[in-house]
C-alpha cells in the first residue's frame, strides 16, 4: 500500500505539501511573533494551509520578544516577526512608567536591542513592518544569527505585510529556494519590490 501511494504521489506536481499528503505533520516550522500587527492571525491560517507548523508567540511586552528570541527556547527554522516598523525600528506600545521600569527597553527595538537581546542560529527571518528593511537593522539580525533577513525598505501598503509572508511561503511549498522566492516576490509589483534580503 505504502509503494502505490509513494508512486501516486510522485505522479502529481512537485510541493512540498506532497510530504504532509504522505504522512508527515508539517514539512517545516515557523515563529509568527505577533506584536499587534492586526496580521498574525492570517498568517498562521495561511501557512498551516501550506502545510507549515506555527508556533504563534503573542509578545505584549518587550520581555516577551526577548523570551521568543533570545535563544533561551528551540528557535523555528524560520522566523516571522508580524509587527509595525519605523526607521529602522520594531514598534512595541509604549509601557506605563510602572511596567516600563522592569523592561529591557521600551516603546521600539532597533539594531544595539537586537545584538543585545536576540540569537537567532541560523533562522530565515522575516519581518513585516514598515522600514524593517534597513540596512543596519538587517546587519543586526545577522549578528545576531540569523541566516537570512527579509525586509521591506520603506513603508509598503498594510495588507502587504500579509501578502509577502504567504507569497514567500507559497514559493517555498513549491519548491524553490528562500532566494528565488523573494525575486519572485520583489517581481510581483512595486509594493512588493521593497522587500529585501540580506544574507552574508
Amino acid at each position: 500500500m505504502r509503494g502505490e501511494e509513494e508512486e501516486w504521489l510522485a505522479t502529481q506536481r512537485p510541493s512540498r505539501v506532497r510530504e504532509v499528503q504522505a504522512g508527515r505533520l508539517a514539512w517545516t516550522e515557523v515563529d509568527v511573533i505577533d506584536i499587534a500587527s492586526g496580521s498574525a492571525h492570517a498568517l498562521r491560517n495561511g501557512l498551516e494551509v501550506f502545510g507549515v507548523q506555527v508556533n504563534h508567540l503573542r509578545v505584549g511586552q518587550p520581555r516577551h520578544l526577548v523570551a521568543a528570541l533570545d535563544g533561551t527556547r528551540p528557535i523555528a527554522p524560520y522566523v516571522i516577526i508580524s509587527c509595525h516598523g519605523d526607521e529602522g525600528r520594531i514598534l512595541l506600545e509604549d509601557l506605563a512608567e510602572e511596567l516600563a521600569a522592569f523592561q529591557p527597553f521600551n516603546g521600539a527595538i532597533g539594531p544595539d536591542g537586537v545584538r543585545a537581546h536576540f540569537r537567532l542560529p541560523g533562522s530565515v527571518t522575516l519581518v513585516t513592518g514598515c522600514d524593517t528593511g534597513d540596512p543596519a537593522l538587517a546587519d543586526a539580525f545577522l549578528d545576531a544569527g540569523a541566516g537570512m533577513y527579509i525586509a521591506p525598505r520603506g513603508a509598503p501598503f498594510g495588507y502587504a505585510g500579509v501578502f509577502a509572508p504567504l507569497f514567500f511561503f507559497y514559493e517555498l511549498t513549491e519548491m524553490r529556494t528562500p532566494a528565488e522566492a523573494v525575486a519572485r516576490l520583489r517581481a510581483h509589483d512595486d509594493e512588493l519590490a521593497m522587500w529585501q534580503l540580506y544574507q552574508r
